[in-house]
């Protein structure tokens, strides 16, 4: 199985949710896409990962940095 790119061996068959646990994820601020498909939350318990599968683990973070123009992300405030 590979997550973001490295390779990992699944020693047994376990859920998604069971995995991203023990891995030390937070579920509720994570996006997971399987195989190149995005898994809803709802289903993290019901898929059972094989070893050959690819997963993305994407983190959400607050805040933002200012951009070009005085954008900011994290107020979403256009300053002048």
């Amino acid at each position: 199985m590979h997550v973001n790119g490295v390779e990992m061996t699944l020693e047994q068959s376990v859920s998604l949710q069971n995995f991203l646990i023990a891995q030390g994820y937070d579920i509720r601020t994570i996006a997971v896409e399987r195989n190149e498909e995005i898994v809803p939350k709802a289903a993290y318990a019901e898929i059972m990962l094989q070893d050959t599968d690819v997963l993305e683990v994407v983190h959400f973070m607050g805040g933002g940095q200012e951009a070009t123009g005085g954008y900011t992300n994290a107020d979403k405030t256009i300053s002048r």
